[in-house]
C-alpha cells in the first residue's frame, strides 16, 4: 500500500525528497498526538501521513512551514527588534554612566583616556612575559 500511496503523493509534491521529509514530519506529529484526518485502517503513522498528503486532507504549505521550523535552531521573534525609544534611552544611560565614571576619577587624564584597570595591567605584564 505504501508504494501506491507514494506514487499518489508524487502528484501533489513532485520532489520525492521533500515528500519524504514532510511525511516524516507529519508522522512524528501523529506519533506525538496530533489528530489524523483519514481513517487509520491499521496503518502505521508514516503510511497515514502519506495518505493524508495524497488525499489532500492536510495543507501542504502549512506542513512545509512546520517542517522548516522543526529544523531551525534559531527561531525569529518579534521581540528581537529594538525600537528607537529603547536605543535613545540606552545612549542616555551610557552617557550618564560615563559622567559618573569621570566624577569617580576613573579617567586618568584630561583627554578622557581611561585609567588602566588591574586586569589591563595583568594582561600587559603577561604579554611582556610571553615575549621574552
Amino acid at each position: 500500500m505504501a508504494r501506491v500511496t507514494t506514487e499518489d503523493c508524487v502528484e501533489q509534491l513532485p520532489n520525492r525528497f521533500e515528500l519524504i521529509m514532510m511525511a516524516s514530519t507529519r508522522a512524528r506529529k501523529i506519533g506525538s498526538g496530533a489528530a489524523i484526518t483519514v481513517s487509520r485502517d491499521n496503518d502505521k503513522n508514516t503510511v497515514v501521513s502519506l495518505r493524508e498528503i495524497a488525499d489532500e486532507t492536510i495543507e501542504v504549505p502549512e506542513l512545509k512551514e512546520d517542517m522548516i521550523q522543526s529544523y531551525q535552531r534559531v527561531h525569529e521573534a518579534e521581540e528581537d527588534e529594538m525600537d528607537l525609544a529603547e536605543l535613545i534611552s540606552n545612549e542616555a544611560a551610557a552617557a550618564e554612566e560615563e559622567e559618573l565614571m569621570k566624577a569617580a576619577g576613573v579617567y586618568a587624564d584630561a583627554d578622557d583616556n581611561m585609567a588602566p584597570t588591574d586586569d589591563d595591567i595583568l594582561q600587559s605584564l603577561a604579554g611582556d612575559l610571553s615575549e621574552e
